[in-house]
Protein backbone atom coordinates (compact mmCIF):
# COMPACT_ATOMS: atom_id res chain seq x y z
CA UNK A 1 0.00 0.00 0.00
CA UNK A 2 1.58 3.26 -0.94
CA UNK A 3 2.23 5.86 1.16
CA UNK A 4 -0.52 8.54 1.31
CA UNK A 5 0.54 12.19 -0.25
CA UNK A 6 -0.57 13.93 3.10
CA UNK A 7 1.73 11.63 4.62
CA UNK A 8 4.45 12.16 2.37
CA UNK A 9 4.58 16.04 2.59
CA UNK A 10 4.64 15.89 6.44
CA UNK A 11 7.20 13.48 6.02
CA UNK A 12 9.41 16.17 3.55
CA UNK A 13 8.60 19.03 5.89
CA UNK A 14 10.07 16.94 9.06
CA UNK A 15 12.65 16.31 6.51
CA UNK A 16 13.24 19.92 6.30
CA UNK A 17 12.89 20.70 10.34
CA UNK A 18 16.10 18.49 10.71
CA UNK A 19 18.02 19.92 8.38
CA UNK A 20 17.32 23.34 9.54
CA UNK A 21 18.24 21.94 13.06
CA UNK A 22 20.81 21.02 11.50
CA UNK A 23 22.27 24.16 10.53
CA UNK A 24 21.21 25.73 13.61
CA UNK A 25 22.78 23.79 15.60
CA UNK A 26 26.19 24.75 13.84
CA UNK A 27 25.41 28.13 14.47
CA UNK A 28 25.44 27.53 17.86
CA UNK A 29 28.11 25.19 18.00
CA UNK A 30 30.28 28.68 15.89
CA UNK A 31 28.40 30.99 18.68
CA UNK A 32 30.61 28.73 21.52
CA UNK A 33 33.93 28.48 19.43
CA UNK A 34 33.88 32.41 18.90
CA UNK A 35 33.38 32.26 22.75
CA UNK A 36 36.17 29.99 22.98
CA UNK A 37 33.97 27.47 24.91
CA UNK A 38 35.30 24.29 22.85
CA UNK A 39 33.37 21.97 24.80
CA UNK A 40 29.74 23.61 24.03
CA UNK A 41 30.93 23.90 20.76
CA UNK A 42 31.92 20.09 20.46
CA UNK A 43 28.52 19.31 21.94
CA UNK A 44 26.85 21.41 19.93
CA UNK A 45 28.51 20.41 16.70
CA UNK A 46 27.97 16.78 17.91
CA UNK A 47 23.98 17.83 18.10
CA UNK A 48 24.63 19.27 14.57
CA UNK A 49 25.88 15.85 13.13
CA UNK A 50 23.16 14.26 15.37
CA UNK A 51 20.23 16.09 13.00
CA UNK A 52 21.85 15.68 9.41
CA UNK A 53 21.92 11.70 10.65
CA UNK A 54 17.27 12.16 11.10
CA UNK A 55 17.13 14.19 7.98
CA UNK A 56 19.24 11.59 6.30
CA UNK A 57 16.78 8.77 7.44
CA UNK A 58 13.44 10.94 6.89
CA UNK A 59 15.43 11.14 3.05
CA UNK A 60 15.82 7.41 2.98
CA UNK A 61 12.60 6.45 4.02
CA UNK A 62 10.92 8.73 1.65
CA UNK A 63 12.84 7.00 -1.27
CA UNK A 64 12.31 3.42 0.00
CA UNK A 65 8.27 4.21 0.22
CA UNK A 66 8.82 5.79 -3.84
CA UNK A 67 7.46 9.49 -2.41
CA UNK A 68 8.25 12.02 -4.14
CA UNK A 69 11.17 13.96 -2.15
CA UNK A 70 10.67 18.02 -1.47
CA UNK A 71 13.23 19.72 0.33
CA UNK A 72 11.68 22.72 1.47
CA UNK A 73 13.90 26.29 1.30
CA UNK A 74 15.38 26.56 4.55
CA UNK A 75 15.61 29.73 6.69
CA UNK A 76 19.07 31.00 8.04
CA UNK A 77 19.99 29.89 11.65
CA UNK A 78 19.99 32.61 13.96
CA UNK A 79 23.83 32.96 14.81
CA UNK A 80 23.85 35.79 17.39
CA UNK A 81 23.32 35.19 21.00
CA UNK A 82 22.90 37.46 23.70
CA UNK A 83 24.02 34.70 26.21
CA UNK A 84 24.53 30.92 26.79
CA UNK A 85 21.60 31.04 28.26
CA UNK A 86 19.88 32.16 24.83
CA UNK A 87 21.59 30.11 22.78
CA UNK A 88 20.27 26.64 25.04
CA UNK A 89 16.64 28.00 25.40
CA UNK A 90 16.60 27.96 21.45
CA UNK A 91 18.06 24.84 21.40
CA UNK A 92 15.49 23.37 23.99
CA UNK A 93 12.45 25.05 22.04
CA UNK A 94 13.22 23.96 18.64
CA UNK A 95 12.85 20.54 20.03
CA UNK A 96 10.13 20.75 21.92
CA UNK A 97 8.55 21.94 18.40
CA UNK A 98 10.02 18.96 16.82
CA UNK A 99 8.52 16.71 18.97
CA UNK A 100 4.97 18.32 18.54
CA UNK A 101 6.17 17.87 14.84
CA UNK A 102 6.62 14.23 15.10
CA UNK A 103 3.70 13.86 17.34
CA UNK A 104 1.49 15.19 14.41
CA UNK A 105 3.10 12.55 11.88
CA UNK A 106 2.72 9.64 14.43
CA UNK A 107 -1.07 10.72 14.48
CA UNK A 108 -1.10 11.58 10.46
CA UNK A 109 0.13 7.86 9.63
CA UNK A 110 -2.50 6.47 12.12
CA UNK A 111 -5.72 8.39 10.86
CA UNK A 112 -4.40 7.08 6.93
CA UNK A 113 -3.51 3.52 8.30
CA UNK A 114 -0.11 4.00 7.02
CA UNK A 115 1.24 1.22 9.25
CA UNK A 116 5.21 1.29 7.52
CA UNK A 117 5.12 5.07 8.55
CA UNK A 118 3.81 4.59 12.14
CA UNK A 119 6.65 2.14 12.95
CA UNK A 120 9.36 3.72 11.29
CA UNK A 121 8.49 7.04 13.13
CA UNK A 122 8.28 5.61 16.74
CA UNK A 123 12.04 5.53 16.70
CA UNK A 124 11.64 9.68 16.64
CA UNK A 125 9.29 9.53 19.18
CA UNK A 126 11.79 7.69 21.87
CA UNK A 127 14.41 10.10 20.58
CA UNK A 128 12.88 13.20 21.07
CA UNK A 129 11.90 12.20 24.56
CA UNK A 130 15.71 11.84 25.25
CA UNK A 131 16.66 15.38 23.06
CA UNK A 132 14.15 17.34 24.68
CA UNK A 133 15.66 16.46 28.35
CA UNK A 134 18.94 16.59 27.15
CA UNK A 135 18.53 20.05 26.43
CA UNK A 136 16.06 20.84 29.39
CA UNK A 137 18.86 19.92 32.07
CA UNK A 138 21.37 21.41 30.08
CA UNK A 139 19.75 24.70 29.94
CA UNK A 140 18.74 24.34 34.07
CA UNK A 141 22.80 24.11 34.29
CA UNK A 142 23.15 27.19 32.35
CA UNK A 143 20.85 28.92 34.59
CA UNK A 144 22.31 27.53 37.59
CA UNK A 145 25.98 28.34 36.58
CA UNK A 146 24.63 32.26 35.93
CA UNK A 147 27.75 34.17 34.40
CA UNK A 148 30.33 31.46 35.45
CA UNK A 149 29.59 29.83 32.17
CA UNK A 150 33.07 27.88 32.40
CA UNK A 151 30.81 25.59 34.85
CA UNK A 152 28.97 24.42 32.23
CA UNK A 153 31.78 23.71 30.48
CA UNK A 154 32.94 21.34 33.01
CA UNK A 155 29.72 19.97 33.69
CA UNK A 156 30.19 18.89 29.58
CA UNK A 157 33.67 17.64 30.33
CA UNK A 158 32.15 15.60 33.03
CA UNK A 159 29.99 14.11 30.33
CA UNK A 160 26.87 16.02 31.67
CA UNK A 161 23.95 16.19 29.23
CA UNK A 162 24.55 13.12 27.21
CA UNK A 163 28.03 14.61 26.09
CA UNK A 164 30.35 12.07 24.84
CA UNK A 165 33.99 12.02 25.59
CA UNK A 166 35.44 16.04 26.69
CA UNK A 167 37.55 17.72 23.79
CA UNK A 168 41.14 18.12 24.75
CA UNK A 169 42.57 21.30 24.02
Amino acid sequence: MPVPPAVVDSLNAQLGRELEAHLQYLAISSYFDAEALPQLAAFFAAQAAEEHEHATRFLGYIQDVRGPVAIPALPAPQGEFESAEEAVALALTAEEDVTERIHAIVDLAAEARDHATGVFIEWFVTEQVEEVSTMSDLLSVVRRAGRNILLVEDYIARGGSGAGPPVEG
